[in-house]
């Protein structure tokens, strides 16, 4: 049976190093655009569009956390009989809940970016959010916060360089956690190699009219 993992594209890269090194030969990768966590009232929608899209018979796995949506995801999940990524959005998925929670326990002022955010600052942020032709937005933006901290998933010398630099254009300390692939690679782990994933191929979800 085939098993499809339909993730933000924020998260594909690190998706794709998860089946490489797991060896996973009949897993397929779906995605919706990254810049939709720009309007995440889009995301529910957008992955209900895209689960009505699959064969009956598929069994899924949604590689989103909240991300914004205010349980709406889950709403439509729900649906679908369908799972997702656990905590509120990226950073607790890489990091953990805990350790997200403690570092803004400890400074509730901090900007946390990922590889991905990393390598796509420039166009994510200073673009989209107008800084880039508006350099005095930055302090309306970010006035409040007091530090960047770098969830690294790789280590990088060219994608710390980039976080660095996201830092000082934004005036905010540095700092940096790696956390590898962290729960998104045990959550796939769990789907694709659950006994029970392997027993359900026989049983075809009701998927909505």
């Amino acid at each position: 049976m085939a098993m499809v993992i339909l993730a933000c594209g924020a998260l594909a890269r690190e998706i794709k190093a998860v089946v490489a090194a797991n060896g996973w030969q009949d897993v397929r990768l779906e995605c919706l655009p990254a810049h939709l966590h720009n309007e995440p009232h889009r995301i529910p929608e957008a992955v209900r569009e895209k689960l009505l899209q699959l064969e009956v018979g598929e069994q899924v796995f949604v590689a989103y956390a909240d991300c914004g949506t205010g349980g709406r995801l889950d709403g439509v999940l729900a649906e679908f009989g369908a799972e997702r990524l656990p905590g509120a959005h990226c950073y607790d998925v890489f990091a953990g809940e805990a350790v997200i929670a403690a570092l803004a326990e400890q400074a509730p002022g901090t900007f946390y970016l990922t590889d991905f955010l990393a390598r796509h600052f420039d166009r994510l942020v200073l673009h989209e959010l107008g800084i880039e032709r508006h350099p005095e937005l930055a302090q309306l933006y970010f006035g409040q916060y007091q530090r960047l901290v770098y969830l690294s998933q790789r280590d990088d010398a060219e994608l710390q360089r980039l976080a660095e630099r996201a830092a000082q254009r934004l005036g905010l300390a540095f700092e940096k956690r790696h956390t590898g692939y962290g729960g998104l690679e045990t959550s796939l782990v769990r789907f694709v190699e659950s006994p029970v994933a392997a027993l359900s191929g026989s049983e075809e979800p009701e998927w909505p009219q």
